[in-house]
């Protein structure tokens, strides 16, 4: 748990205010919205939570928890007043099946092996009431592999067709899925190429990659990424640092796919 412990200690000090955590927030927030539309007491579980900190999202659509096996995360977490924690392995979570109306699950399963990454999106899965939905959000494109693959703890990066095939096997219905952050894209390939090309730097010395940029530089990728997240609710992006998926466990209801 070492490794786990120092990413999310880096986390911690940076998910309020870093440009990247802004924009996924208003990246996953129409997807939360059109996964909870007509249900006014949702039940919303966040697997693999971290420190917790994406639950004041959630709890924006409904009553969510968050469970992580990282006490350190755990204990971040609590210290800023989050209660509804749990310690728990996302390859065998600590709830009753059919409990939830949408799982979230937040750069998670790109570090997890393959037999603990199918085992997690099963879990998902059972953990669904039928016609709930399933938010995940991974690392995307194998070119984009560099130091920050260190400090994440990095398995694979997905493609779009990769992910959709994992998350068909469980038994989902793949909504949407799109790539993110492309606004970003060509800077971060070529910084990363660089840190291919010179060797990537032990974890100790990767903490840089989410440390909070001067504040105008901040503020200025910040209106970037809300720019993008403005496109997103219109449009599919075909590249980028990361793929968002919107997925739903099947009944026998017909579902409209449209104005998510």
């Amino acid at each position: 748990m070492p490794r786990v412990e120092h990413l999310l200690r880096a986390t911690a000090q940076a998910e309020a205010r870093h440009f990247w955590f802004r924009g996924f927030r208003a990246f996953v927030a129409p997807l939360l919205r059109y996964a909870t539309r007509g249900r006014s007491d949702a039940r919303l579980l966040d697997c693999g939570c971290g420190t917790g900190a994406n639950l004041e999202l959630l709890s924006r659509f409904g009553r969510a928890s968050g469970f992580d096996l990282s006490e350190v995360g755990l204990q971040f977490g609590r210290k800023d007043g989050r209660t509804r924690l749990a310690r728990g392995s996302v390859a065998a979570a600590p709830f009753r099946s059919a409990a939830f109306d949408v799982v979230t699950s937040f750069d998670v399963i790109y570090s997890l092996e393959d037999t603990d990454e199918r085992a997690a999106i099963a879990e998902m899965f059972r953990l669904l009431k039928p016609g709930g939905f399933a938010i995940v959000n991974v690392a995307a494109m194998e070119i984009l592999r560099g130091d920050h693959s260190v400090l994440s703890r990095e398995i694979r990066r997905y493609s779009r067709s990769d992910l959709r095939a994992r998350l068909s096997a469980a038994g989902f219905d793949v909504i949407r899925i799109t790539y993110t952050n492309a606004t970003l894209f060509l800077p971060i390939a070529a910084v990363r190429g660089l840190q291919r090309l010179r060797g990537l730097k032990a974890e100790g010395e990767t903490q840089h990659e989410i440390t909070v940029p001067p504040r105008a530089i901040n503020a200025l990728l910040s209106i970037a990424m809300a720019l993008e997240s403005l496109w997103l609710r219109r449009f599919n992006e075909p590249f980028g640092s990361s793929l968002l998926c919107l997925a739903r466990r099947p009944d026998h209801a017909a579902i409209a796919i449209t104005d998510i």
